[in-house]
């Protein structure tokens, strides 16, 4: 079984976001970066799958060369080899698909079919929701989106699907494509013997044809905090009584 894993370079998630002056780019100069929580899901799952069924395992990714720290922490979590898609800044959706799609052609027809790839089932930054299913479309594969778990029986793979009051099951023949979400399973932290070990790893660079443009930024927002109010009512016995309004106000009372 041959796997292959998207991830992107995306800013640590829980941190304070600042815009750049021109509000086109987040600024980065006090952020630490890593692989988007849903792809870090699909990494683990690429191993576990390798681990049982036999066969190997890619990881990719499009970005700055800085994006080669977060290939080396895949391999350090199990994954077999890393291609990178360098470019100097970030593409949008459609570009990006079109890049990985041309990278997936490149590596099967030196190396064999893959019968599984991975995308994380959106980006912990632009949110786009599109790149995994623009690559099944391009290579005419079935897809399956938001996955919360995942089996490969014989041929076929048996996706599931969180819904309301259950679970929506989906069965693909391979080679296939799926987008994954945080929770599909809990993965590890790589041991400091296997991180030293993907440093050492080669790490194979391809520089893609820019892209023409077709979608147009005009300006990046930082959605509004809902904010969070906290009111002291006193403190012992004394604070009953304003507990009781309170509760009163809200209907519980």
């Amino acid at each position: 079984m041959r796997i292959l894993v998207c991830v992107k370079r995306v800013p640590m998630t829980g941190g304070r976001i600042v815009l750049t002056g021109d509000a086109q780019e987040i600024d980065t100069a006090h952020l630490g970066f890593t692989i988007s929580p849903h792809e870090e899901c699909g990494v683990e799952e690429a191993v576990r799958l390798v681990e049982a069924h036999g066969g190997d395992s890619v990881v990719l990714t499009l970005g700055p060369p800085e994006a080669e720290e977060q290939l080396r922490d895949a391999l350090a979590l199990g994954i077999e080899r890393a291609i990178h898609l360098v470019t100097g800044e970030e593409w949008d959706g459609q570009a990006t698909a079109e890049a990985i799609t041309e990278a997936i052609r490149s590596e099967e027809a030196a190396s064999g079919r893959f019968d599984l790839v991975f995308f994380g089932n959106e980006s912990a930054d632009a949110g786009g929701f599109q790149v995994g299913i623009r690559v099944a479309q391009a290579l005419e594969r079935p897809c399956a989106t938001g996955l919360k778990g995942i089996a490969v029986e014989g041929s076929d793979v048996r996706c599931e699907q969180e819904v309301p009051g259950g679970r929506d099951v989906y069965r693909l023949a391979l080679p296939a494509v799926v987008t994954v979400k945080e929770g599909l399973n809990l993965p590890h932290y790589p041991s400091v013997p296997a991180k030293l070990r993907a440093q050492r790893q080669p790490v194979e660079t391809v520089t893609p044809t820019p892209r023409e443009a077709r979608l147009r930024k005009v300006r990046l927002l930082v959605p509004e905090s809902s904010g969070k109010r906290a009111e002291v009512l006193g403190a012992g016995a004394g604070a009953a009584e304003r507990v009781v309004e309170v509760l009163r106000e809200i209907g519980v009372a």
